[in-house]
Order: C-alpha cells, then sequence, then structure tokens
C-alpha cells in the first residue's frame, strides 16, 4: 500500500486505496456536498451510503472541495503496473510531469545504506 499524504488520509481509510483512486478520478478538482442523508448523492452511487456516512462524520456536514492527488494516484497506478505513459493518459498530465514525480521520490543525490 503506498504512503498517502495527510490531507487525503480520510478517504484512502475510510474508502480504502483502490476505491478513493476511483473517488478522486471522478471528483477531484469540484466541490460536493456531503449532507446528513445521502440518499441521491453521486458519491453514494460510488461508494454506497456506508462509507458516505463515514466520510460525512469524518469531514463534516457541507460543501467540501475534493483534493487532486495526482502524484499519490501515480503511486498506486505504478504499483498496479501500469507504465508512466498509461498513468499520464489516465491522470491527463504529460509524460515528463509523471517522469518528474518519480524523480523526486528518488533523489539520486542521497546515497542508499545498501550500496556498497
Amino acid at each position: 500500500m503506498t504512503v498517502c499524504p495527510a490531507h487525503i488520509e480520510a478517504y484512502v481509510e475510510i474508502l480504502g486505496e483502490d476505491l478513493a483512486v476511483e473517488f478522486f478520478l471522478a471528483f477531484g478538482g469540484t466541490e460536493l456536498y456531503f449532507g446528513n442523508s445521502p440518499s441521491r448523492s453521486m458519491i453514494v452511487k460510488l461508494t454506497g451510503a456506508e462509507k458516505m456516512v463515514m466520510l460525512t462524520e469524518r469531514l463534516g456536514v457541507g460543501f467540501i472541495r475534493i483534493p487532486i492527488p495526482k502524484p499519490w494516484i501515480a503511486a498506486v497506478l505504478i504499483e498496479r503496473g501500469l507504465n508512466k505513459a498509461e498513468i499520464a493518459r489516465k491522470l491527463h498530465v504529460d509524460q515528463t510531469t509523471v517522469r518528474r514525480w518519480f524523480a523526486r521520490k528518488a533523489n539520486r543525490n542521497q546515497l542508499s545504506f545498501f550500496e556498497v
């Protein structure tokens, strides 16, 4: 499982990694209303009523701006076996952006304890 940033931790804990990726791809960058009676919500169609209620309890009632954690989603997708070109297409970013995200993770100036 990929380590997630703090600002999306609640979503990943409640939805799980796979559903959280789908959720962010579907709703990231928009404001959604989290209410007490989620019967007709777009969120319920994706997550189910139980998870919608859990999200509402954790995030609060009202309009919530959904983050777009593209670097995290890319890390999850690379673990699933997608290549960088496929990830770039899925996230609607340039392939060099995806390469840059992974280059930051592998800091070339830092020596590894395991390399001799």
